[in-house]
């Protein structure tokens, strides 16, 4: 076993896990009481511990960042923990008592609909934990009726006549979508096939961060790796999404691959290089630091696309 993997087997258990599934592809039935730790040890265990006696992680669903149910129920996910009882209470919570009159999930009751990035976001975690099905198709109802013509979404499409796509709505969105998908639920499923592969294509026509008409950078803290994202998009989030929905390589991922590869430190690990500001639980890794999450990413990126 080489140096970077011992070391990562040497971080939080979710980590742990997380390595032995994805780096060393063991046996999913080998890896039940590991996984089942989560919830009881580490990380898992501090953002159960957070969870207040109303059921919700600071005040009900959006507020305040990072520390809300909807950003905690986020970092969860990327913990890959079971479903255990508070999650599952706080998503009937949500289901239940957050959804606009048009059943798009909503953040503010100051607004009559859900934004599109946040129900995109919810999508994806409320069906990697396997929400009923019935109590999420508004959701995809939501989602589908807001794709922009250009392939991408945009939740400030109708709020505030946006006329292009966000790559941050549209990596949430189809975060959400794939997500979906794999949990093997069924309405609207080749609808939102098509769009899954639009949106793809938008990405991909940036070449995950560049302009498609000039080539430049458009933003160069979409080159900083963060983690946890937040809704935030950068390159490393887009990557590991298309390693996670099975897409074949694409030589338009190579200019965001290059990057990553040049952000390898001499230890073999990559770092954590952007924090967005707010409230948090705790901090999991150090902005600066090796990060044992992003390594974990990058690492399952380059086995992915066969980069040395």
């Amino acid at each position: 076993m080489n140096t970077i993997i011992e070391w990562m087997l040497q971080g939080d258990v979710s980590i742990q896990y997380l390595t032995q599934k994805y780096l060393l592809q063991e046996d999913q039935n080998d890896l039940k009481e590991l996984r089942e730790r989560i919830s009881s040890e580490g990380w898992g265990k501090k953002f159960l511990q957070a969870r207040n006696a109303s059921g919700y992680w600071g005040r009900r669903f959006y507020q305040p960042k990072w520390i809300s149910s909807h950003y905690t129920l986020l970092d969860l996910r990327y913990l890959e923990i079971e479903p255990v009882e508070p999650i599952k209470e706080t998503l009937n919570l949500i289901l239940n008592q957050c959804k606009a009159p048009d059943g798009s999930i909503n953040e503010s009751i100051t607004r009559e609909t859900g934004d599109l990035c946040v129900n995109g976001m919810f999508l994806n975690y409320a069906s990697f934990w396997g929400s009923p099905e019935v109590a999420l198709k508004s959701i995809v109802d939501h989602i589908l009726k807001n794709q922009m013509p250009d392939g991408g979404f945009n939740c400030e499409w109708k709020t505030k006549s946006a006329v292009h796509s966000s790559m941050h709505t549209t990596i949430s969105v189809v975060e959400g979508i794939w997500e979906y998908i794999k949990a093997g639920y069924s309405y609207r499923v080749n609808e939102l096939k098509r769009a899954k592969a639009e949106a793809e294509e938008f990405l991909l026509m940036h070449r995950l961060f560049k302009s498609d008409k000039t080539g430049e950078i458009i933003d160069k803290k979409w080159t900083m790796l963060s983690f946890p994202s937040r809704w935030q998009y950068d390159i490393l989030r887009a990557l590991i999404y298309f390693v996670d929905s099975g897409k074949s390589y694409d030589p338009r991922m190579e200019d965001a691959l290059d990057v990553l590869i040049s952000k390898r430190r001499k230890n073999g690990a990559w770092p954590v290089q952007a924090k967005h500001p707010g409230l948090v639980h705790f901090d999991m890794e150090k902005t600066g630091g090796s990060s044992r999450f992003n390594t974990l990413r990058a690492l399952r990126v380059l086995n992915e696309y066969s980069v040395a």
